[in-house]
C-alpha cells in the first residue's frame, strides 16, 4: 500500500494524546466557573466574557496556519502544551481579575498554537482515512474535557482554588515526554520544502462560500454546545447541586461525547459526511429540550450521555471535511476554520450569557434549543461526498 494513503496508528495515536494532554488543562475554566463568579462577584455575562478572553487569541490563527505551512510544524506542538499548562494552573492563584483575563489570554495563544497545525498533522498520518484519523484526534480531546474538570475539581477539593498551581509539574512532565515523540514524526519538512503554486488569498476565495455554510452550522450547533460545557456546572448549581455534581454532569457531556467523536469520523467515512452531520442536526435540539425537562429527574444523565455523544460529533466530520480541500495551504485553510469556530462560539456564549442574566439560565437553555435547528438549512448547502 502506499505510504500516503496507510493508515499510521502509532503517529495518529501520539498525535492524539498530545490533544489529551493540552486540552485536560485547558478545560479547567468552566468547572471552575461557579468559584470564579463568587471569587470575583460577576455576572454570568461577565463569565462568558471569560471564556472568550481565553479564545481572543483565535482570531490569530489564519496568521498561525500560515507561518505553520512554513515552519515546522511538530515544535509548536511541543511548545503549546507547556504554556496551556503553566496558565491554567495559576488561574485559582490569581490574585486580580485582571491578571486572571491576563492568563487566560496566554493559554488561548498556546491553543491557538496547538490547534491549528495539529489536525493537519492528522491529515498527513491518516491516509485515506482522514474521517477516522480526526476522530482519534477529536477523541483525546473530549477525554481531556471528560477528565479535565474532575482533576481540576480533585486538587480544589485537595488544596482550594489557591492550589491549582501544584498542577503544573504533570503537565510539564507530559509535554516534556511529547518532545521526545514528535521528533520522529517528520512531517514539517513536507510543508515547509512544498513550492505554493496558489496564492494564500486565491485559496481563500476559492472556499468562501464553503466557509460561509461552515460559519452557519457552527453558530447554531454552538449555542447548545456552549451552553452546556460553559454553563451546565453554574446551571446544575443554581438548581442547589454542589460544585462536584455539576462537574461530574460535564465530564458526563464529554466523556459521552469522546465517545461520539471515536465513532462519527468513520461513519462519516461510510455514509457520506453531509449524511451524518444532518442526523446530528436533527438530535440535538431535541435532546437538548429533553435534557431541560428532566434536569430534576433520575433521566437527566442518561440524557446528557446523549446529547453528548450526538452533539460533539460534529466537530471531527466538519474537520474531516475541512481537511479534504484540495489546497497547497493546507494549515491556513484549517486556521480559517479555527477563526470560523471561535467567532461564531465567542458570539454564541455571549448570546447566552446575556440571556441567563436577562432571563435565566433555564429560559435561555430552552431558547437555544428551538434556535440550533436554524443549523440544518446550512448543513444542506455542504457538498455530498
Amino acid at each position: 500500500m502506499n505510504s500516503t494513503k496507510k493508515f499510521q496508528t502509532g503517529n495518529v495515536v501520539t498525535i492524539s494524546f498530545a490533544h489529551f494532554v493540552h486540552d485536560v488543562y485547558s478545560s479547567f475554566l468552566a468547572p471552575l466557573l461557579p468559584l470564579i463568579i463568587e471569587k470575583y462577584s460577576i455576572s454570568l455575562s461577565f463569565a462568558s466574557f471569560l471564556t472568550i478572553i481565553q479564545r481572543l487569541p483565535s482570531l490569530f490563527n489564519p496568521l498561525v496556519g500560515y507561518a505553520a505551512d512554513k515552519l515546522p510544524i511538530r515544535y509548536l506542538l511541543i511548545v503549546a502544551p507547556a504554556i496551556t499548562v503553566t496558565c491554567m494552573s495559576l488561574i485559582g492563584v490569581a490574585p486580580h481579575l485582571i491578571v486572571l483575563i491576563v492568563l487566560l489570554l496566554t493559554s488561548g495563544i498556546g491553543v491557538s498554537l496547538f490547534h491549528v497545525p495539529s489536525p493537519v498533522m492528522i491529515k498527513k498520518v491518516s491516509g485515506d482515512r482522514i474521517g477516522k484519523g480526526m476522530s482519534f484526534y477529536m477523541l483525546g480531546g473530549e477525554i481531556a474535557r471528560s477528565v479535565g474538570p474532575l482533576y481540576v475539581l480533585a486538587a480544589v477539593s485537595l488544596w482550594g482554588l489557591e492550589g491549582t498551581y501544584k498542577l503544573i509539574p504533570l503537565g510539564l512532565i507530559a509535554s516534556a515526554l511529547l518532545f521526545f515523540k514528535f521528533r520522529k514524526i517528520p512531517i514539517s519538512d513536507a510543508f515547509k520544502n512544498k513550492q505554493k503554486e496558489t496564492g494564500a488569498i486565491d485559496a481563500v476565495k476559492k472556499h468562501l462560500a464553503f466557509f460561509i455554510s461552515i460559519g452557519g452550522i457552527f453558530f447554531f450547533t454552538s449555542l447548545v454546545k456552549g451552553s452546556l460545557t460553559t454553563f451546565l456546572p453554574t446551571f446544575m448549581t443554581e438548581k442547589g447541586e454542589s460544585l462536584w455534581f455539576g462537574g461530574i454532569a460535564l465530564s458526563v457531556v464529554q466523556f459521552s461525547g469522546a465517545a461520539g467523536t471515536l465513532f462519527s469520523g468513520s461513519i462519516s467515512d461510510k455514509i457520506g459526511r453531509k449524511a451524518t452531520l444532518l442526523i446530528m442536526g436533527f438530535s440535538t435540539p431535541a435532546l437538548m429540550l429533553l435534557f431541560i425537562f428532566t434536569s430534576d429527574t433520575m433521566f437527566a444523565f442518561p440524557v446528557l450521555i446523549l446529547i453528548g455523544f450526538i452533539m460533539f460529533a460534529t466537530t471531527p466530520v466538519l474537520l474531516a471535511e475541512v481537511n479534504s480541500i484540495k489546497t497547497e495551504h493546507p494549515a491556513l485553510i484549517n486556521g480559517i476554520f479555527m477563526t470560523i469556530s471561535f467567532l461564531v462560539s465567542a458570539f454564541s456564549l455571549l448570546l447566552i450569557g446575556s440571556l441567563g442574566d436577562l432571563l435565566g439560565l433555564k429560559t435561555s437553555y430552552i431558547i437555544t434549543a428551538f434556535v440550533s435547528v436554524l443549523a440544518i438549512p446550512f448543513i444542506f448547502k455542504l457538498p455530498s461526498n
